[in-house]
């Protein structure tokens, strides 16, 4: 019994382990069963150079942060942490790192410190409570224990690969000579004269670039043009929606709630007049019992009503049905119930006097309901008497910290802003009325302040029905869905839209684990159909949609690599194409002085100043960091050869350069270096290894 007392005591850290083990368990019998997208689920998502990614480990941690964003978004969050985890795990232990027990609890420590059951007496992370709790499982739970020593095993090469990033970072030391070829980048300046000959003044049909030329530079820099695999496809979309005859239906099922009807009794065996619409007792009760949407019992005003109810309801007879009439995506029926005059804003002031058990109520009340309610009716008592005492009461008794100290002023507002039964006193009664009202916040003494734009207000009464679609048009859509999947796979996907007049619209570069179509939303099932090796090209599917249908048609397959020609070209072709005009501009150049070099190509010589290696902005050419470079290798009054630029080919001359005032020490340079490759390191260090791993991704498979 001890023993079980001590694990009660343990509560949180337990249903933690609890939960890992029903999880595995639940997962298991999914995998035993197929899952995840209608196939058989498999026991690992993936493998990072021979080491697996369990399925089931992996979907808790996409269960944990899909509650803060999408499905697919929280597996490729999960999928990153996981695959750099165990590249940066394995790394570690060839390094030879091993995490020692202090360093383990540390962690420990750090990821269980909001555990009540595993804290001091002084609120402290206590290992030795979590060491004894291990123990108690190991004795009487053998299930529990061994999740947790898989955890605690998951967490020490969590512990080693941050060690090692750590161990890396710690060696990106910039030496003192860095931090100063660093400060002469920032504060070395030249200034220059220059010739720009861009390449717009080249027209497009002097060059020309060839599908092999477009080939010949993708080969040669394959690393760039890289892409995942992908699909194209186009779809149709049919939807669910009501037709004009499926309102007329609705108008007359409503417009037969307005008169009184006789209805047969099967307990008594008699025909009975029941009461409709116009002369019902009970108009809350009826709306409630024939509306979609429920009675809403409050006063408005004329602006503040439908058009077609303010026009034909707000001058009647009280009891005056008006519709069946279309509001929105509602076919309505409006009843004028009662009529008033109201402000249409009002000032007032309140003492709220909470008691405990009240859901805002804070925890240092802990007076009764009929403690609060004997305390507001002696305030009441007092302010009315003497209202120059409501401001201060409110100060030292008002639970409401956001105005009691401006004396319970709430300002102005409108009607429906406050709970009902306070809205109802403040709108209802008069200027300088001071009474006592219960809400869910508890009592509240309050005092009207001010009226304003007294007017008149009605109250109506309305059943409303949505406007859906019958089981008739339903049936009707799902057959013309029917039929078109027939007609494309027969006639082609584009003749079938033309002829049941629908619109086909095209999906390109859709990714493997992408979840959105364009026009459609979340729809992975048609991704995965997409990608599907069973899955041919041309192929035509309908899916189900929450109101309505989508068929789509595979177009294109396209799996990992380089890019072909088609693909790179919109990219690859202006490159290549500045490649040549640069080659026509270069012998347009000829001699080294910069105002022949401009007369004679029918330009101007312009200047810059204050030029930067980190900033390689020149001004009136823009970024040109080879022209920047070229630039600084020159002396005063040097002129450059022809150099090959981003916007045209420049000729520069350096006209003068100012070096840096120096510092007496560049360390501080040389720190803020390191620093910034620190911050660096981790993504690169990741990327390289990478590229260097054998991995292998089901993901694709299983969602």
């Amino acid at each position: 019994m001890a023993v079980l007392n001590k694990i009660r005591q343990r509560s949180f850290f337990l249903i933690m382990i609890i939960a890992l083990a029903l999880f595995a368990f639940i997962i298991g019998d999914l995998v035993r069963s197929g899952g995840f997208g209608g196939q058989k689920a498999q026991k690992t998502i993936g493998e990072v150079n021979g080491e697996e990614i369990k399925t089931s480990e992996f979907q808790e941690l996409v269960d944990s942060q899909r509650r803060s964003g999408s499905d697919m978004q929280a597996v490729r969050n999960v999928w990153s942490q996981k695959v750099n985890g165990l590249l940066t795990g394995q790394r570690a232990e060839a390094a030879g790192i091993i995490v020692d027990k202090a360093h383990l609890n540390e962690e420990l420590a750090r990821r269980y410190a909001n555990d009540p059951s595993l804290k001091n007496e002084d609120g402290s992370f206590s290992i030795e409570k979590l060491q004894e709790l291990i123990l108690e499982m190991k004795e009487t739970n053998r299930a529990q224990y061994n999740n947790w020593t898989t955890n605690e095993g998951q967490i020490a090469k969590d512990v080693a690969g941050n060690v090692y990033l750590n161990m890396v970072k710690a060696g990106l030391k910039a030496t003192i000579n860095e931090g100063e070829l660093d400060y002469k980048m920032e504060n070395d300046k030249i200034n220059i004269s220059y010739v720009q000959l861009p390449y717009t003044s080249v027209d497009d049909k002097e060059v020309e670039v060839s599908k092999d030329d477009i080939k010949a530079y993708i080969n040669a820099h394959k690393s760039e043009y890289e892409r995942e695999a992908y699909t194209n496809i186009e779809y149709v979309k049919i939807d669910e929606v009501a037709t004009l005859e499926d309102e007329k239906d609705i108008s007359a099922q409503l417009s037969k709630l307005i008169n009184d009807s006789d209805e047969f009794n099967n307990v008594t065996k008699q025909t009975e007049k029941v009461l409709g619409f116009a002369n019902t007792k009970n108009v809350e009760e009826f709306v409630n019992e024939n509306s979609a949407i429920k009675y809403s019992d409050k006063y408005e005003f004329k602006s503040k009503l439908n058009t077609d109810v303010a026009t034909n309801l707000f001058d009647a007879e009280i009891g005056k049905v008006y519709g069946p009439y279309k509001d929105g995506a509602y076919i309505k029926l409006s009843k004028l119930i009662a009529e008033t005059k109201i402000p249409d804003s009002v000032k007032a002031s309140h003492i709220l006097i909470a008691y405990k058990g009240l859901q805002f109520a804070g925890p240092d009340v802990t007076r009764t309901k009929e403690e609060a309610k004997k305390l507001a009716d002696s305030v009441l008592s007092v302010v009315t008497k003497k209202n120059s005492k409501f401001a201060e009461l409110a100060v030292s008794l008002s639970a409401d910290n956001s105005n009691k100290d401006k004396g319970g002023d709430l300002g102005y507002f409108t009607p429906g802003r406050m709970v009902p039964a306070f809205n109802d006193y403040v709108f209802e009664n008069k200027k300088g009325d001071i009474g006592v009202v219960e809400t869910r916040f508890g009592f509240h003494v309050i005092k009207i302040e001010d009226q304003k734009n007294i007017q008149k207000a009605v109250k109506v009464a309305t059943i409303a029905q949505k406007i859906e679609p019958s089981e008739k048009t339903i049936n009707e859509i799902y057959a013309k869905s029917s039929k078109f999947v027939i007609s494309a796979r027969e006639k082609g996907f584009e003749e079938a839209a033309k002829e049941a007049s629908l619109t086909s619209k095209p999906v390109t570069k859709i990714g493997e684990l992408d979840e959105n179509i364009p026009g459609v939303g979340k729809q992975r099932q048609i991704v995965r159909w997409a990608f599907n090796e069973e899955t041919e090209k041309g192929a035509v599917k309908s899916f189900d949609l929450p109101s309505g249908y989508v068929i789509a048609k595979l177009v294109a397959v396209e799996k990992e690599g380089v890019m072909n020609v088609e693909e790179a070209s919109a990219k690859v072709a202006p490159i290549l194409k500045n490649q040549k005009k640069a080659k026509i501009l270069m012998d347009k150049i000829t001699g080294d002085n910069l105002e022949e070099i401009a007369k004679a190509n029918n330009v101007s010589v312009k200047s810059a100043s204050a030029i930067t290696m980190k900033n390689s902005t020149i001004s009136g050419a823009g970024i040109e960091k080879k022209v920047v470079g070229t630039a600084f290798a020159l002396d005063v009054n040097g002129v450059s050869k022809p150099i090959e630029g981003n916007k045209g080919v420049y000729v520069v001359k350096v006209t003068s350069k100012t070096p840096g005032q120096g510092l007496a020490s560049y360390q501080g340079m040389a720190n803020k270096k390191s620093e910034d490759e620190a911050r660096k390191a981790q993504g690169g260090l990741l990327s390289a290894l990478k590229e260097k791993a054998e991995i292998e991704d089901k993901r694709a498979v299983l969602y």
